[in-house]
């Protein structure tokens, strides 16, 4: 019985391999982190970023001399409360908008290497740090395509 399953079991094996290599796949790689350098949405966003974190700077110091100005240890502490939960807010929406604008231009970047994939008649399209050796490089191709 063990003998018949494991005969079974090699033919399925066996099966599956030659059906496999019988199929070559055509393969693409993309170089992802040079398309994100290259995308404008990215930069644009990158730039919008430091716009925001240099207004939040500018708050911050308008707050320390708000803060310096009051009379009594209780006004200061009340004021710097009030400054810290509006400055954690603060940087809480910032942190909110800018993750939610990254998730959208990723999407938008891995559409595009898939429609370009896609169009071009590969079946898969792999990272080009993980591949040594082989497969066809569509990074300009996406660099093109990605604004």
């Amino acid at each position: 019985m063990k003998n018949k399953c494991s005969l079974v079991l090699a033919g399925l094996m066996l099966s599956a391999c030659l059906c496999g290599s019988a199929y070559a796949q055509n393969i693409a790689v993309v170089d992802v982190p040079a398309v994100v350098a290259k995308s404008a949405q990215v930069q644009a966003l990158k730039k919008e970023q430091e716009t925001k974190v240099k207004e939040l700077e500018k708050w911050l110091q308008t707050a320390k001399a708000d803060v310096e100005k009051q009379q009594t240890e209780a006004g200061k502490e009340k004021l710097l409360k009030k400054y810290n939960d509006d400055f954690a807010k603060k940087r809480e929406t910032i942190a909110k908008n800018y993750q939610t604008k990254l998730q959208a231009i990723d999407k938008s970047i891995s559409d595009t290497i898939a429609a370009t994939a896609k169009a071009k008649g590969y079946d898969m399209v792999i990272s080009k740090g993980t591949v040594l050796y082989g497969g066809d490089d569509i990074t300009a191709d996406i660099q093109k395509v990605v604004k």
